[in-house]
């Protein structure tokens, strides 16, 4: 049979093993043309790591690369180098001599292949030498040690030689069921790709030395009983097992394979989207002829058994470009195949629109020339392809958005390819949840995010002059601008800006995150009616480098299986605006706060901006403004803190007045409050903002932000009952110099605090209960023991009301001390002290009666109230509207001389008011106020 026909062997009837003869040196042609165009593609130093590394493997020699002892397996199977092969191994080491094994000597080295894009159209000076070292089976763990101890002594001296390789060890046995030595590629998800990987294999290897493979010499149309057509090929000898290699077959790729394959893709696609976008769409249209796919590689078999060995229409990007095409030219989809010839174009990288240097074009150059035509280009897509190392922000986020469709479209296939085939896999979940999350962090959109535009696309986005703007939009509203070049106000009607933003920070951040500004850029300013000045301009920009370097690192799979936390955080204090400026009246004691000559400069904070890197690598920017932008800050700042795990690195800045001190100061608000939250169990904290309070409950994952206009709804707010302990923690500089801060210093768990102090005349006594609740009642003073005395037996009542509720041995651990506490001052304006107090000792004489309470619930919302004056009662049932009137009259019919001092309750039940559960004693308080006020009314007026 001639070597030029095409060669379709009938397994029944009968092999010719000339045939056979035939299709290995046709194979062996491409492989010959393959590997001769992989050279042409490199340096003189990487030809010659390529020439040597199957003599490196063939023998162990202790002045050669890669030697690690004489028992590494070496010796490649039927290998006898050339005389060029020799010769460039004496001139890496000139006493090198070689000396041929005689008899049979083991060779347990079986194959040596080149894998992935040397020798094709895709090939550059910097792809990798990607080594299938195909083993004996059965090896001794001691033997792979050092194989693999050689192979990285290998990589070690190609690098130094400016070649990039890597040696992946291959058992044929284990790799065809499926069974891994190490990683084959660098595409590997984590997800099996066993069969994909062997098609690709099949149609990119170039035989280095070794056994050839078996599965060259089995017809593509019998690859579905590829077994049993190998087996009789081996067993009736029509070849011999030490001249071939199995790795198995293509007869059969699980749903799994494509799925995984794809999602491995997409997520190279993120950072290199011409390359990955190029093998997803090959992914796409496999999956698309799903179960009815035929796999480029037994193309290529069919190819070569037709005798059609063109190596430009058999390269395996070419090969794959004319799938795709196909695929998407029957789908009508211009725009995606106007995106893979761009992929294909970029890939091949031989700019067409320069003269190519040397005598003669390149195949590459010609091949490139011929497809190019056929799309019918013109000289206007060469110059602008070429020019993408010059590509800017315009062109940039134009080819943004085609590849960010392509990259959702790709998602959305495989999440409806995996439904449709029901593939139950473990890619269904772990994998595609981490995919998800990471395309959602490259390309989703969401309110502050700060875009990233460049996908891979140019190298270097950065602009030598800009004008940033401040204007105002269509609604009449400021917003701000960005115009490439130096402009005068006069020339900014006539460019359009290459982006608005509503604030400043967002588009600086914008900037920095894209690398549109670098350190040479030259930004000209119209500030229009902000306070930003060009040091300030500069100050930020400095800022933003240093805080929040960019490119972000890549995220780990770990990171994005969790909710996105923050990372780092940038707070930048009134950017374009002067708190101490004539615009904003200052009185000169806020003025001498400010500058430290007071206590705390907070109240001159009028806007933050927070810039928040978080662990999905995200840029977010918020901005906070009047009324409360700190507190509001703050809140959301706390908010965003996971329960537990590693703090955010926060930097505060302010490039105005007073900027160091008040950044200094908002940062220790901040990593207070961040203190108190760290600490076990619920808190609260509190911030004074001039006259203002704002109250922070500090629940991890649940902060409530409280505004408190004044001090008198601070006390309400303090005596509300919340029956948990909440520890309150104060600002350092809130309630300065008050009694308030003072008592609230002092409070305690589990017991009842009594705080008094008397001042012209007048009583102001303060109870803080069990659960740090605040009571607070002002009357005249008299004496300690009338003072405390009636306050001290209503407590005690109460306390003991309560316990008896509880079974006895319960009511023992229940049971609180009350401390009482009397505030001093030893002059005015110095600080008070606390003075621990014995509780008053009640005397039997003491003209004190008993006045009990009980409150039940009545008709349309009102309460019923039942008093008891020395067993005595009176209900509003017999009294109705009169009833304080006539326990007014019945206590000073007691009274010695009808004597008007006021009353006090001394017992009060609320069980049947606030029900079952247990009551909390700033409730009683609350009760006996309300109580007690109206009977001395009632008194006066009697």
């Amino acid at each position: 049979m001639s070597l030029y026909q095409e060669i379709r062997p009938v397994l029944e009837e009968g092999i010719d093993r000339k045939e056979l003869a035939a299709l290995r040196a046709r194979f062996l042609a491409v492989n010959s043309g393959r590997l001769e165009r992989a050279r042409l593609g490199m340096s003189a130093r990487q030809q010659a790591v390529l020439r040597l590394l199957p003599l490196l493997f063939h023998v162990n020699h202790p002045i050669l690369p890669g030697y690690v002892s004489g028992t590494t397996p070496a010796g490649v199977s039927g290998y006898e180098p050339d005389p060029d092969t020799l010769a460039e191994a004496q001139r890496l080491s000139r006493s090198f001599t070689y000396r041929a094994v005689r008899g049979k000597p083991a060779q347990p080295i079986h194959g040596l292949f080149l894998m992935g894009s040397l020798g094709t159209v895709a090939q550059d000076e910097h792809s990798d030498l990607d080594v299938w070292v195909c083993h004996a089976p059965g090896l001794a763990e001691s033997q792979l040690d050092e194989l693999a101890r050689k192979c990285a002594q290998l990589e070690t001296w190609a690098e130094a030689q400016g070649c990039e390789a890597h040696f992946f060890l291959i058992d044929p046995d284990r790799f065809t069921q499926g069974a891994r030595d190490a990683k084959l590629t660098s595409d590997d998800c984590g997800t099996t790709q066993h069969y994909l990987l062997l098609d690709e294999f099949y149609r990119t290897a170039i035989w280095l030395g070794g056994r050839t493979p078996l599965w060259w010499l089995v017809p593509d149309y019998e690859e579905h009983r590829y077994e049993a057509y190998a087996a009789t090929l081996l067993d009736k000898r029509f070849v011999r097992s030490e001249e071939v290699l199995d790795l198995g077959n293509l007869g059969s790729i699980p749903t799994g394979e494509y799925l995984g394959a794809g999602l491995w893709q997409l997520y190279k696609a993120i950072e290199a989207p011409y390359k990955s976008l190029f093998k997803l769409l090959l992914v796409e249209a496999y999956a698309n002829d799903y179960p009815h796919i035929r796999c480029l590689s037994l193309d290529f078999k069919r190819a070569v058994y037709a005798n059609r060995l063109e190596l430009d229409e058999l390269d395996p990007y070419i090969v794959a470009y004319r799938r795709i095409e196909q695929y998407l030219v029957n789908r009508a989809d211009h725009e995606r195949l106007a995106l893979l010839r761009r992929c294909l174009y970029l890939k091949i990288n031989k700019p067409l629109s320069r003269t190519p240097t040397g005598r003669s074009k390149s195949w590459k150059h010609c091949l490139l020339e011929r497809l190019t035509a056929d799309w019918k280009w013109d000289g206007r897509q060469f110059v602008q392809l070429d020019g993408r190392s010059q590509w800017k922000v315009r062109r940039v986020v134009e080819e943004r958005r085609a590849l960010v469709n392509e990259l959702t479209y790709g998602y959305r296939f495989l999440c409806e390819f995996a439904r449709r085939q029901q593939i139950t896999c473990s890619i269904n979940g772990r994998d595609f949840g981490v995919l998800g999350r990471r395309l959602h962090a490259a390309i989703e959109r969401k309110a502050g995010k700060i875009e990233a535009i460049n996908l891979g696309i140019a190298p270097d986005l950065a602009e030598h002059s800009l004008t940033l703007v401040q204007g105002y939009d269509a609604a009449d509203d400021v917003s701000w601008a960005l115009y490439e070049g130096s402009l005068n106000a006069r020339r900014l009607s006539d460019f359009s800006p290459l982006k608005r933003s509503r604030e400043l920070i967002p588009l600086l951040a914008w900037c920095h995150r894209n690398g549109v500004i670098d350190v040479s850029t030259h930004v000209a300013v119209h500030p229009g009616d902000s306070g930003l000045t060009e040091g300030e301009l500069f100050a930020l920009l400095t800022e933003l480098r240093q805080a929040l370097p960019m490119p972000p690192q890549t995220v780990p799979d770990e990171a994005l299986l969790s909710p996105a936390m923050p990372v780092r955080v940038l707070l930048l204090i009134n950017v374009g605006v002067d708190p101490l400026s004539p615009a904003q009246p200052l009185s000169f004691d806020e003025l001498s706060d400010s500058l430290g000559l007071g206590s705390s400069p907070e109240h001159l904070v009028l806007s933050i901006d927070q810039l928040t890197l978080n662990s999905w690598g995200e840029l977010i920017a918020t901005r906070y403004e009047n009324p409360a932008p700190l507190a509001d800050c703050l809140r959301d700042y706390l908010q965003a803190l996971p329960a537990q795990g590693a703090r955010p690195n926060l930097q505060v800045r302010c490039f105005r007045n007073a900027g160091v001190s008040l950044a200094r100061r908002v940062e220790t608000v901040f990593l207070d409050a961040q203190a108190a939250l760290d600490e076990p169990g619920e808190s609260r904290y509190l911030l004074q903002i001039r006259q203002h309070f704002h109250m922070l409950d500090l629940a991890a994952g649940n902060i409530r932000h409280t505004a408190l206009n004044d001090m008198g709804a601070l006390l309400e707010h303090l005596g509300e009952a919340h029956h948990t302990h909440r520890p309150l923690r104060l600002d350092r500089h809130a309630l300065e110099g008050t009694d308030l801060a003072v008592i609230l210093g002092q409070a305690r768990e589990h017991c009842l605090q009594v705080f008094y102090r008397v001042q012209n005349g007048l009583a102001e006594v303060t109870v803080l209960d069990e659960f740090n609740s605040l009571w607070r009642q002002q009357q005249v003073f008299r004496d300690e023991q009338s003072l405390l005395t009636p306050l001290l037996r209503f407590l005690q009542t109460v306390s003991y009301r309560r316990t008896t509720q509880l079974p006895f041995e319960e009511s023992r651990l229940a049971a609180m001390d009350i401390l009482f506490y009397r505030l001093l001052s030893a002059a005015p304006n110095n600080p008070l002290t606390l003075e621990r107090r014995p509780a008053p000792r009640e005397e039997v004489s003491d003209p004190f009666y008993d006045i009990q309470a009980i409150v039940e619930p009545g008709e349309r919302g009102r309460s019923q109230v039942t008093l008891y004056c020395n067993h005595q009662e009176f209900s509003s049932l017999e009294y109705g509207a009169e009833l304080y009137a006539a326990v007014a009259h019945y206590i000073l019919a007691q009274r010695r001389g009808n004597e008007r001092y006021p009353c006090y309750i001394t017992d009060l039940d609320l069980s049947g008011l606030l029900g079952g559960g247990r009551t909390q004693t700033v409730q009683h308080l609350r009760y006996k106020t309300q109580l007690e006020t109206a009977i001395n009314q009632a008194l006066q007026s009697a």
